[in-house]
């Protein structure tokens, strides 16, 4: 009886939370984009199904469905012809048959832009060796924890979440947040869902305009303040289940929707209080050891000049498994459908001696 009673509630609650709040929208927004070759092969489409360490990103409470004691996974990425970087290094250890951490690390940065404030002295010439250089980064730390329950392929998960973007010397901000995850399995069927900042993420911005202050004076732009920014709720739920096709075959569809409450977005589903995005994934398997994936996702509206079109982001990906090896290839887009990266990411998992 009490669990009808408090799931509306909480509910209620969490809707005059976060409809009784104003953000920018997209803030905090590169942890969006996806780790793993195997999710972004799927069009992140894994809520329901994500295991191991790499769960501590998507839904802290996958960190049990690993079968072995520690895990160890990495992946590298370059975005617009290597301008922009996007790592990401975790790790996870079960504690027990029902508990496991996770740490995970992510950065999406630009490196090397020249600083040319400096560039003209006194006498409007150009001197070339007082160009510096400076970084334009986002930090992302996750501490992640995932229990067993009592009921039967229930599991719950949550993250202690630490952000920090830098761009160079001009500003910074520091931030804290919370994730909640839960997954159920039943028979075939897996159900997953993550409220990401649960709480809100909270960034506090500091700036040094200093050295710019009389260009901003002199352009008409406004002088930027200390001041914090708002990440507004996230929630991704999903389902999925297995299909068993012969001996050694085997295929998992899952279906995932991310409901956002920062304003209307280009999604399928949109409203002035929530937006809704689709996406599906799928991954065949040959004897649990090849993989073959793929998914669509950011199903979107376009305007241009020859008038509206509907259009999707399809993903590829293969995975493969060897011992304590997983590596895993995806071709994946982020932002444009024209332009494609090469997404590869590697796991070792190993028992403690």
């Amino acid at each position: 009886m009490y669990k009808k009673v408090i799931i509306p509630v909480f509910f209620v609650f969490l809707s005059h939370f976060v409809f009784g709040q104003s953000a920018p929208k997209y803030s905090n927004d590169f942890l969006s984009i996806g780790i793993g070759a195997r999710s972004l092969g799927m069009s992140n489409s894994v809520i329901a199904s994500e295991f191991g360490t790499t769960s501590g990103y998507h839904n802290p409470s996958g960190l049990l469905l690993s079968d072995k004691q520690i895990e160890i996974a990495a992946m590298h990425a370059e975005y617009f012809a290597g301008i922009s970087k996007y790592d990401y290094l975790s790790c996870a250890y079960r504690i027990d048959t029902v508990s496991s951490v996770g740490f995970s690390v992510i950065r999406l940065g630009v490196d090397n832009i020249p600083n040319t404030l400096e560039l003209f002295d006194n006498n409007g010439l150009p001197d070339y060796t007082k160009i510096k250089y400076f970084s334009d980064a986002d930090y992302a730390f996750l501490f992640s924890y995932a229990r067993k329950t009592k009921i039967t392929g229930l599991r719950v998960g949550g993250n202690v979440k630490v952000i920090y973007r830098k761009i160079g010397d001009f500003a910074s901000a520091i931030g804290f947040g919370l994730d909640a995850g839960i997954q159920y399995d039943k028979n075939q069927w897996r159900f997953g869902a993550t409220l990401r900042d649960a709480t809100s993420t909270f960034n506090a911005w500091s700036f040094e305009t200093e050295q710019l202050e009389d260009v901003f004076l002199q352009t008409g732009n406004e002088v930027p303040e200390n001041s914090v920014e708002l990440t507004l709720p996230k929630l991704i739920i999903g389902a999925g289940r297995y299909f068993k096709l012969s001996e050694k075959f085997g295929a998992y569809a899952e279906l995932d929707a991310d409901f956002t409450f920062d304003g209307k977005r280009n999604v399928l589903l949109k409203s002035d209080a929530v937006s809704v995005d689709p996406h599906l994934g799928v991954e065949l398997n040959y004897d649990k050891m090849i993989f073959v994936r793929g998914g669509v996702g950011s199903m979107q509206e376009i305007t241009d000049f020859d008038g509206k079109s509907f259009e999707v982001q399809p993903s590829l990906g293969i995975g493969l498994k060897l011992w304590n090896f997983t590596i895993d290839y995806a071709l994946t887009s982020v932002g444009d459908e024209f332009f494609y990266s090469n997404i590869f990411s590697l796991k070792y998992s190993f028992n403690r001696k």
